[in-house]
């Protein structure tokens, strides 16, 4: 785990993942040390801020060496908690959100979903594509049941707000939130929002005016 009394910024935060899954790579390709600057040209990331991040991480590497392969996947490891699953409830099993449960993240990540709600599916519940699927009337009593920390929302727009007002009142501690409303939510909760179509412009804005 990091160090809560050390900040760390939130773009380094978003590429700890990315570092984590390349120094898998080098790892399997039987690489024993590495530099910032094979990084750089494997990640696409400037190598001086590579070396910024991991100054951040305490993840040093030693002069006219580079980085131990080794150490430092276990160092991410250990920071990313990959020897510990997070449970994981989609709710919304449309086009998308059967997409997610079809790959479902436990494959190569620390994140297994293992619940879902849809409102097509009864309150007995179902599976899809192996994943016990329940009506949305029993979000609170299921989360609790499944011991679910974080949710992937996949819900109409219309629908979201009133969703996440219910997972407030479970112990949930994060929300995925693929819908472009941004929902409120108590300060316990974290969300990361997902706006596919704003994503989608941001890359064509750039492409026409690089």
């Amino acid at each position: 785990m990091l160090d809560e009394s050390h900040k760390i910024p939130q773009a380094t935060t978003k590429r700890l993942p990315l570092y984590y899954r390349f120094l898998q790579n080098f790892a399997n390709a039987g690489q024993k040390r590495i530099s910032s600057q094979e990084l750089s040209e494997a990640m696409k990331i400037d190598s001086a801020t590579i070396r910024r991040d991991f100054s951040h991480l305490g993840a040093l590497g030693k002069k006219g060496y580079g980085y131990d392969v080794q150490e430092l996947l276990a160092f991410f490891r250990k920071t990313l908690d990959q020897d510990e699953a997070t449970n994981v409830a989609l709710i919304g099993v449309g086009s998308l959100g059967s997409a997610f449960l079809k790959y479902n993240f436990h494959r190569n990540h620390n994140t297994k979903i293992i619940l879902a709600f849809d409102t097509n599916s009864p309150h007995e519940g179902k599976k899809i594509s192996g994943i016990d699927t329940y009506h949305p009337d029993l979000i609170e009593e299921k989360i609790k049941q499944y011991g679910v920390e974080v949710v992937i929302l996949t819900v109409p727009s219309r629908s979201a707000q009133e969703v996440t007002d219910r997972l407030a009142q479970t112990d949930i501690k994060g929300i995925l939130n693929f819908t472009p409303v941004r929902i409120s939510v108590p300060e316990h909760i974290r969300v990361q929002t997902i706006d596919l179509s704003v994503e989608l412009q941001t890359l064509i804005y750039q492409i026409k005016h690089d």
